[in-house]
């Protein structure tokens, strides 16, 4: 991955305001808010992988991922036959997952806080990497026991169409294009909101992908 792809890897993107997306009450895009901060983050993106590869979990039923996930941070989230929860230990290598580096820790409060989320602490961040025929159906994000903290999802390499759905999974969806370096934030009355990958925009290029973080404060 090159860095034209990434963009630049300056560490101050606070000087202009973000363009800011309402998705609903509480949820925000915060467009080109890690722009700057992307090739330090692909840096640190890749060291975790490099402790904790890439792997594709089973749905409870069996069913393979299409999206390819790690974890960093105190517990990480795992898919298996015995259903989604979060442990503190890769199963794989049995060791504690890495360490959630500090510009991910750095960019979650920044962000966070921009959308009016003071005091985040997230204990976990995932790590998803899409191909272009990779998927993520429509879900909550519910196996956190702090549901009152917010969701803080970073997107990275290629463009990817966003569903933002309702409170219930019938509801109407929107479809939101991400660029690297959009932000997405949401907490309060849209905690529960259903959403999910509906595709991934490139040509058939092995080596292009989309990474994405994901934020949660999951104890």
């Amino acid at each position: 991955m090159t860095f034209d792809l990434f963009g630049n890897d300056a560490d101050d993107d606070t000087t202009n305001a973000p363009q800011t997306d309402e998705l609903g009450p509480g949820a925000f895009v915060l467009r080109g808010f890690a722009r700057a901060r992307l090739a330090t983050l692909q840096t640190d993106i890749d060291a975790v992988i490099a402790q904790a590869p890439l792997r594709h979990w089973l749905t409870p039923g069996g069913k393979r991922m299409s999206v390819a996930m790690t974890n960093c941070g105190d517990v990480g989230w795992i898919s298996d036959k015995m259903g989604y929860r979060y442990g503190t230990h890769d199963p794989l290598s049995k060791q504690p997952w890495p360490a959630m580096p500090a510009s991910f820790v750095a960019l979650a409060s920044d962000a966070s806080e921009a959308a009016g989320y003071r005091d985040f602490s997230p204990d976990a961040c995932l790590i998803n990497r899409y191909t272009l025929d990779a998927r993520l159906t429509l879900h909550q994000d519910r196996d956190e026991r702090e549901l009152g903290a917010p969701i803080v999802s970073v997107s990275l390499g290629l463009p990817a169409v966003f569903l933002w759905g309702g409170l219930q999974r019938g509801d109407r969806t929107r479809r939101v294009r991400l660029e690297p370096g959009d932000v997405v934030v949401w907490g309060g009355p849209s905690r529960l909101v259903y959403h999910g990958i509906a595709s991934v925009e490139g040509s058939f290029d092995a080596q292009a992908v989309r990474y994405n973080l994901t934020f949660r404060q999951a104890r």
